[in-house]
């Protein structure tokens, strides 16, 4: 799995995540490959991740967060809050719409949402640029 590139459901973490658009898969340096290909070699955050780790997602190998009986835990309102708060985006939002409308229409509304009106690469939740052209969203 050293080489694979990922298909873009691989890039869609367990918490609802779209790694596609973390500025930490866009950048160039130091690319993290996605939650979900992650490798002991690649980014501690990733080897550290509560929600990745959780116990009853690895006992019962679900797919995504939402399939747990505990779900929404704390974890996941945690970082739904801040993610919503901070950059404009719900992970719960996110899981919610996988489980009622499937991942290939999650994939194409967030392909539009996170377009680069610019070039049509994709602009990072993050930071709301482009790492394609530089284009910035909110100036």
């Amino acid at each position: 799995m050293k080489n694979k590139k990922p298909t873009k459901s691989d890039l869609i973490a367990v918490c609802g995540m779209n790694c596609g658009i973390c500025m930490a898969y866009l950048r160039e340096k130091n690319k993290c490959p996605g939650c979900r290909l992650f490798n002991k070699d690649k980014p501690v955050s990733i080897a550290r991740c509560r929600i990745k780790n959780c116990k009853e997602l690895k006992e019962n190998n679900y797919m995504f967060c939402y399939f747990c009986k505990k779900y929404p835990c704390e974890r996941i309102k945690h970082i739904d809050k801040r993610y919503r708060t901070k950059y404009n985006m719900s992970m719960i939002d996110n899981l919610g719409f996988i489980k009622k409308n499937g991942m290939v229409k999650f994939l194409k509304k967030e392909k539009q949402k996170w377009k680069c009106p610019s070039c049509g690469g994709t602009l990072s939740c993050h930071r709301s640029i482009c790492y394609k052209c530089g284009f910035e969203k909110n100036k």
